[in-house]
């Protein structure tokens, strides 16, 4: 499917209905957490986690909550509600990634959900040298400013027209470190063509079945950011779909 053609459309009023499975969803990870305590485990370092738009920290607990039985330090960003690009944001967030990397003499791997990988993404370009990874939750860093169902409230709540972000094209590239972008093609927020990452050595596309609003606590998204997190610093790879794991994880490559 030729992602470009879709890039600029919101998604369909049916796939926004959907967007009620994220309640589901939730209700699914407390099913299987005794299931996702099998995933790889981690080795300590620190995680910070980004939330959504309109969101807080309290929307990644559950995240955050499994992460630190998986043995990794995750933190919230404590920058309130999520309203988008306003003044002083990206400089708290510096100052916390600063802070982390700091406490615990380690690079930070950076989780966003939806805007929150906006933000992960261009917080690693900006200071690649504390960043380990990013891993993106439905992040449209290369759609169409409109290509979206929440973008009269990003308006409301950044000030900004949706198009109106310094350095916009270039959020497009790929950042500076290892990255990995988690989508579904049945978001009924964002048009899931423009959450892609391109395709390079250290960038890998993972598709799950899901929701936007549940991508946060989607058991399938959960167990792939545990086999992310888990690679070390030096050998960072693909994530394998092979096996069993298919039937969970489609080919990113169909049509």
């Amino acid at each position: 499917m030729d992602t470009a053609i879709h890039r600029s459309s919101p998604p369909s009023r049916q796939l926004l209905w959907l967007e009620l499975r994220g309640i589901w969803e939730l209700q699914a990870f407390f099913a299987a957490y005794p299931l996702l305590r099998l995933a790889p485990r981690g080795d300590g370092h620190p995680v910070l986690v980004l939330p959504g738009l309109a969101a807080s920290d309290a929307s990644t607990r559950p995240l955050r909550a499994y992460l630190k039985e998986q043995g990794y330090a995750a933190h919230g960003w404590e920058q309130g509600r999520n309203n988008g690009p306003r003044p002083g944001v990206e400089a708290g967030i510096d100052a916390r990634l600063a802070e982390l990397s700091g406490r615990y003499r380690r690079k930070v791997s950076l989780i966003g959900w939806s805007l929150g990988g906006v933000f992960a993404r261009e917080l690693a370009r900006r200071v690649p040298a504390l960043v380990r990874q990013v891993i993106t939750l439905g992040s449209p860093f290369a759609n169409e400013p409109k290509a979206s169902n929440a973008w009269r409230l990003y308006e409301a709540l950044s000030g900004r027209a949706a198009g109106d972000w310094p350095g916009r094209e270039a959020m497009k590239l790929p950042p500076p470190v290892p990255s990995t972008a988690i989508y579904t093609r049945t978001d009924g927020i964002v048009a899931w063509q423009g959450c892609l990452e391109q395709e390079s050595p250290t960038t890998q596309n993972i598709e799950v079945e899901g929701s936007h609003s549940g991508l946060g606590h989607n058991p399938v998204v959960l167990y792939a950011i545990a086999d992310r997190l888990a690679l070390s610093e030096e050998n960072w790879r693909p994530f394998d779909r092979s096996g069993l794991r298919s039937l969970l994880y489609p080919d990113p490559k169909r049509s």
